[in-house]
């Protein structure tokens, strides 16, 4: 259900007090006087032209008050309207002017100056009046006797009757003399209602009024009118601006009863009501309800367009007069906040909607306006010509003051504050010792700058200067040196990475290794070729002579295994010792008649060709680290192998792959889990070819049947 905020009238007068009001015959507008004042109201309306403030040379009538009383002008018994009375104080402003050669001439100059003193003052005074839709002025003059003049003392008030207004209207007047010798006068009132007024039987828009009733429900505001069915009423929403005519936003001829909706959005502070009956002559009633609504302040800023105007203007576009006083301040290029400047704008509420001018000589990306809320709240930031100048500079502002006898002290405006450019010695705190650093190191060249005409000035008047210095060619000079440092380091890292190139070509190519086995039959080989195989899908590198048979035969047995023992060592790989029973026969032969005894085999036996240097490297202990043992557990028991080869791991497969691997990949290159798949997958390798070679070579006598037992020749 929806919230009343106000029960109101038609115009939503505030006062709860009945007010009996004085009654005016006749439609002619008067003026009178305090005692020993002459007053002359000017026939009709004038020009409402205020004009500037001029100096008064000699003693001058200004109003300094302004009171208002309500009051009816009638031309019937029943026919009247309601009416703004408005007095004015006069006070007589300035003195008169001492001549500089009083002393000289003694008595002769009081003589001539004793008329003019004892003259009478005369002013024309000025009352303007604006009540929606109506807006008027009119001229008074007044004269006050010498005998009351006295400088600083009031001499009496002048009454005007007076201006017609709506029930319930807000009205605004002013009061200003011509020529004007001070700041206007101004004076806001709101006018009640007919419940507000003894007025009933006088007025007769009084006699059947709509009863309007402001509600809010949600998001929602309601405007309801409880009028009768057949009663035509206009109704009116309008923006009442103090700087400018009221600017009209929504208008229907309704007829009672209705409910107008508006959204929340559509509230500002400035938004008013206007209604009255589709009658000749009616009077139009007014209320702005939602002066003091926090929703409509904040809808209000949300409305606010900055403008920033070529060359050098500003323009604040708002619905509604604001609450705000703006200021000119620097943004600098690293961020942080945009800091107020001098000189700045005029620190009253900001005029909207008209062009301003700002006091500078020449614009600059840096410059910005800022709208500062009564609260202190920056509300607008606008920085000056973005579209034209181009995006922020990293310029440093040198702030000059002028002082007396020719003073004159430069600093440059820092986060921090403004560094004194002609003082290093200055105490700094260590939250602002770069900013001041910076400035403090550059100070001399930024005089110089200064000096040589390469700053730009941005204002100049008697109590100081700004300039823009361009700060390029240092930030260039600073970027050389971190370009020869990162130079430098790009040279030093091309050379580490040219020293790891072949490890990095070896990590990336796998490990390498050397698989020697004894060629027992063809189907042994078969099954060396297919561990070969299943390797190479790793990231390993492997070499056997049953790939290289060609180049075996031209260099071979012996001249190959040392050059690819020597490659796969150097790469850091690993050789690998296949036991079978074949193998075990030669390691067996090579151990009790020596190296003579591989003479016997073929051309391509590299195994028995080998021997002449892997026995070696085990009796003197060099195996560990480069050799690893290996025998399928179907052909060979592991207490075959003699045990001078047991000094490196010897590990049986398939049941062993997962170690067999590792050993081969080297610690940490691989992850369990993977290792155990890898594992698995040359396991299924193997099979097929592992079970062609179960027969006889696999029995547990055939090492015997060579004439060898385990553990002989150690």
């Amino acid at each position: 259900m929806p919230v009343p905020w106000f029960l109101l009238s038609l115009a939503l007068g505030r006062s709860p007090v009945v007010l009996s009001l004085e009654r005016l015959a006749g439609p002619q507008d008067a003026v009178r006087c305090s005692p020993g004042l002459s007053c002359h109201l000017w026939d009709g309306d004038v020009l409402c032209l205020p004009g500037s403030i001029v100096s008064a040379p000699e003693p001058v009538l200004v109003p300094t008050h302004l009171q208002t009383e309500l009051v009816l002008r009638c031309h019937q018994e029943t026919d009247c309207e309601l009416c703004v009375r408005v007095v004015i104080h006069l006070t007589v402003h300035g003195h008169w002017e001492k001549p500089e050669d009083e002393e000289q001439f003694g008595r002769a100059a009081d003589l001539e100056l004793e008329e003019p003193r004892n003259a009478s003052l005369q002013a024309q005074v000025v009352l303007s009046f604006q009540a929606y839709p109506t807006a008027r002025c009119v001229l008074l003059e007044v004269q006050v006797p010498a005998a009351l003049v006295q400088p600083g003392q009031s001499v009496g008030s002048v009454v005007f009757d007076c201006f017609e207004a709506a029930l319930g209207a807000e009205v605004r007047i002013w009061s200003y003399t011509q020529p004007r010798y001070k700041k206007e006068l101004n004076f806001t009132q709101q006018l009640p209602d007919c419940r507000g007024l003894e007025v009933r039987d006088s007025i007769q828009s009084c006699w059947a009024l709509p009863w309007l009733n402001v509600s809010a429900d949600g998001d929602d505001v309601h405007l309801v009118l409880e009028v009768s069915e057949e009663q035509h009423f206009g109704l009116s929403l309008y923006w009442n601006q103090v700087q400018g005519p009221t600017k009209p936003w929504w208008h229907r001829n309704l007829t009672g009863p209705q409910t107008i909706t508006l959204n929340h959005t559509d509230l500002v502070p400035c938004l008013c009501i206007q209604v009255w009956p589709l009658e000749l002559d009616s009077v139009r009633t007014s209320i702005c309800p939602f002066r003091k609504d926090p929703r409509a302040y904040r809808n209000l800023w949300r409305a606010t367009r900055l403008q920033l105007l070529h060359p050098l203007g500003w323009r604040l576009d708002a619905p509604c007069s604001l609450p705000a006083e703006a200021s000119l301040c620097w943004q600098a290029l690293g961020g942080g906040p945009c800091q107020s400047l001098v000189p700045p704008l005029p620190r009253e509420n900001v005029t909207v909607n008209k062009a301003l001018d700002f006091p500078l000589l020449k614009g600059h990306p840096n410059l910005c306006v800022q709208q500062v809320s009564s609260w202190e709240k920056v509300q607008l930031q606008e920085c000056l010509w973005s579209d034209s100048l181009g995006p922020l500079k990293d310029d440093m502002l040198l702030v000059e003051t002028r002082g007396p006898q020719a003073n004159r002290s430069l600093c440059a405006l820092e986060l921090s504050g403004c560094t004194p450019l002609l003082s290093r010695a200055s105490t700094v705190t260590a939250p602002y010792l770069l900013a001041w650093q910076r400035a403090a190191r550059l100070g001399e060249q930024l005089l110089q700058d200064l000096q040589s005409g390469q700053c730009l000035q941005l204002w100049d008047d008697d109590l100081g200067a700004l300039w823009a210095c361009p700060m390029d060619k240092y930030i260039h000079q600073r970027w050389a040196l971190v370009w020869l440092a990162c130079l430098l380091f790009a040279a030093v890292l091309f050379l580490l990475l040219l020293l790891k190139k072949d490890h990095v070509k070896v990590a990336s190519r796998g490990r390498a290794a050397l698989l020697l086995y004894s060629a027992d039959n063809a189907d042994f080989e078969r099954l060396v070729g297919a561990l070969a195989s299943a390797l190479c899908q790793l990231p390993l590198r492997v070499a056997v002579d049953l790939w290289s048979r060609r180049e075996l035969s031209a260099q071979g047995a012996l001249a190959w295994f040392h050059a690819q023992r020597r490659q796969t060592l150097q790469e850091g790989g690993v050789v690998v010792l296949l036991f079978s029973p074949g193998a075990v026969a030669l390691c067996r032969e090579w151990l009790q008649d020596g190296a003579s005894a591989t003479g016997a085999h073929g051309p391509h036996d590299a195994f028995a060709a080998s021997l002449n240097c892997v026995l070696p490297d085990f009796m003197q202990g060099r195996a560990p680290g480069r050799y690893v043992g290996a025998y399928f557990d179907s052909l060979l028991r592991r207490d075959a192998v003699p045990s001078l080869f047991l000094a490196v791991p010897v590990l049986a497969l398939p049941s062993q792959l997962p170690d067999f691997l590792r050993a081969l990949q080297g610690p940490g290159l691989s992850h369990p889990g993977r290792l155990a798949d890898r594992a698995e997958q040359v396991s299924q390798a193997l099979q097929p070819a592992l079970g062609c070679c179960v027969g006889p070579l696999g029995t547990p006598e055939t090492g015997r049947e060579m004439g060898l037992e385990a553990g002989d020749g150690t």
